[in-house]
């Protein structure tokens, strides 16, 4: 389940990024409800994208931002509430790791699903009662 954390040069230093990161995984495990499962804390992946500052834009113009991008499966924080309450625990994480480096109005989230059938794992294409039934075997082991 990628996470991809997108920020300029000198708002979080390489520990705070990684401290940072390590909090979204922990984020979408929990809102999930699924803290502390292998078979999706080893896929809870993603990236960190550090741009030039003046490649950060928000209204044509340079800012301190930070975009968090998650993509799921479609069964994946389907509700509501769900999605609501993973955009807030990013902003948090976000705001907290820059240490007042960045206004929270300037960290924006979004969640992108993946259709059904179409994810991946190791070379093996999951459906959703695939990947349901991975969880459950893991949560058995």
């Amino acid at each position: 389940m990628p996470i991809t954390l997108t920020i300029p040069e000198g708002l979080l230093s390489s520990e705070a990024q990684a401290r940072a990161f390590a909090r979204l995984t922990d984020a979408v495990l929990d809102v999930a409800g699924l803290t502390g499962n292998a078979f999706m804390t080893a896929n809870v992946i993603g990236s960190i994208n550090v741009l030039p500052a003046g490649h950060v834009l928000a209204a044509g113009k340079p800012i301190a931002a930070a975009f968090v991008e998650l993509k799921l499966p479609e069964i994946a924080l389907a509700t509501a509430e769900a999605k609501r309450d993973f955009i807030e625990k990013a902003t948090d994480v976000i705001e907290q790791a820059a240490g007042g480096r960045i206004k929270r109005e300037h960290i924006w989230s979004n969640i992108v699903y993946a259709p059904e059938g179409a994810w991946g794992i190791a070379g093996q294409s999951y459906s959703n009662a695939d990947l349901v039934g991975a969880i459950q075997n893991s949560a058995l082991s």
